[in-house]
């Protein structure tokens, strides 16, 4: 599984961070960082990062097919 991040369409919500820690995380601009960018998600992240994506208000993260 791999993870789209739109970071123009980000506003450093955090919820993505609150749901997978390991995976997403913001500073303190709410820039977001994301640990797997152009790589698949280990297995052991994939719930927690499904979470993310749905917790997302503003849609910045997909799971891609």
């Amino acid at each position: 599984m791999k993870i789209s991040v739109d970071y123009a369409r980000c506003e450093g919500h955090g919820l993505c961070a609150d749901q997978a820690s390991g995976v997403f995380s913001l500073d303190d601009d709410a820039e977001l960082t994301y640990r797997f960018e152009g790589a698949e998600v280990p297995e052991e992240h994939q719930q927690v990062s499904r979470a993310a994506v749905d917790a997302c208000p503003v849609a910045a993260l997909r799971v891609l097919p």
